[in-house]
């Protein structure tokens, strides 16, 4: 099921008991087979791959994440969770290696963001949209240009950086350690230069990343959310109102650059292509954080194409004058539909 799965392009298996075999193929969902799947049959084939702890978690809290790998055909980030019929379990399918910009469709502009050696780097979406990959890719760049210590923290680990020019550690959330925050807590004392973290979930941990990025590390990691300017609202929003202030101005200080991105569906249905929000931090955009002012930032946006600066809406509207997607999809993902003659989705 996987390895065809991964023949035809998908991004996710779904296997669900008393259902369809169904994968997910450039962003939507497709019936495999017309046969349901035996609840007996799902949590056999499931349980063949889970370890004895990884059994275990999954019997007692009614779901698990985990990676699998399948040799010859690539890695998996995979959860399993028990519902109303039986188990079911979506797997992710994640290229054996990290790709590269250019093999992702991304531009080569965005290496340029990976030449800092302080502050934090945030790579946002919604699900599904490649951040992992766009993170990896940038994460590969490092660790063939820089002779650096690299330390990542993961739920669970997705793609696998051997060290090339730096010396790479990859922990892993309840294999490797406690927690995100414990594990970026302890990373502060394995003296490493890269920290990326697979997602900033919570307040401790985006705490934790401002400080590592404020004392000297650089610091990489994901976030689901929409905009630029939204990751910035959410990065202070999550923490109490009396701490805000400070936040902000530790913020200023360390933000480089957010990177928001889309994947949008080409025209001639062959695939999808990312869409790019990119913010990069200058000092006109480090006093409107400080002043609590984000709302503005969009003009800097809009006028900051020479420091490597675009709006989701001006990366959609080249992908339509390009004739890589329709007006039709430009107009699902965009901010102004007037922009693209129309009402958004």
């Amino acid at each position: 099921m996987l390895r065809e799965g991964v023949a035809a392009g998908v991004s996710d298996v779904h296997l669900h008991s008393g259902a369809a075999l169904r994968w997910r193929r450039f962003g939507g969902l497709e019936e495999r087979d017309e046969a349901e799947l035996a609840p007996e049959r799902v949590e056999t084939l499931l349980r063949s791959i889970l370890t004895a702890d990884q059994a275990e978690q999954l019997d007692a809290h009614g779901e698990v994440d985990l990676a699998y790998a399948l040799p010859g055909t690539g890695r998996f980030r995979v959860n399993a969770y028990r519902q109303q019929r039986g188990l079911d379990a979506v797997f992710r399918a994640i290229p054996d290696h990290p790709l590269s910009l250019d093999e992702l469709g991304l531009p080569s502009a965005l290496a340029r963001l990976t030449n800092f050696h302080q502050g934090l780097l945030l790579i946002t979406g919604p699900a599904g949209c490649g951040k992992s990959s766009t993170m990896a890719a940038m994460l590969n760049l490092v660790n063939e240009e820089r002779s650096d210590h690299i330390l990542t923290i993961e739920d669970p680990i997705e793609y696998v950086h051997p060290s090339k020019q730096c010396l790479v550690n990859q922990r892993q959330v309840r294999t490797h350690t406690e927690s995100f925050a414990r594990a970026l807590r302890a990373g502060l004392r394995e003296d490493p230069d890269v920290i990326a973290i697979g997602e900033l979930r919570d307040l401790e941990t985006i705490s934790l990343a401002l400080t590592a990025a404020e004392t000297g590390h650089f610091v990489m990691g994901t976030l689901h959310t929409s905009s630029t300017i939204r990751t910035i609202d959410r990065l202070i929003g999550v923490f109490p109102p009396d701490q805000q202030g400070q936040v902000r101005t530790m913020l200023s200080e360390s933000l480089r650059a957010v990177v928001s991105q889309r994947l949008v569906r080409r025209a001639d249905g062959t695939g999808r292509v990312a869409a790019l929000e990119v913010l990069v931090a200058n000092k006109a955009v480090g006093n409107l954080i400080r002043e609590n002012k984000s709302f503005q930032i969009r003009s800097i946006l809009q006028t900051g194409g020479m420091q490597g600066m675009c709006l989701l809406d001006a990366s959609l509207e080249e992908l339509v004058k390009a004739g890589t997607i329709t007006h039709d999809e430009a107009r699902r993902h965009c901010e102004e539909a007037k922009r693209f003659g129309g009402a958004a989705a």
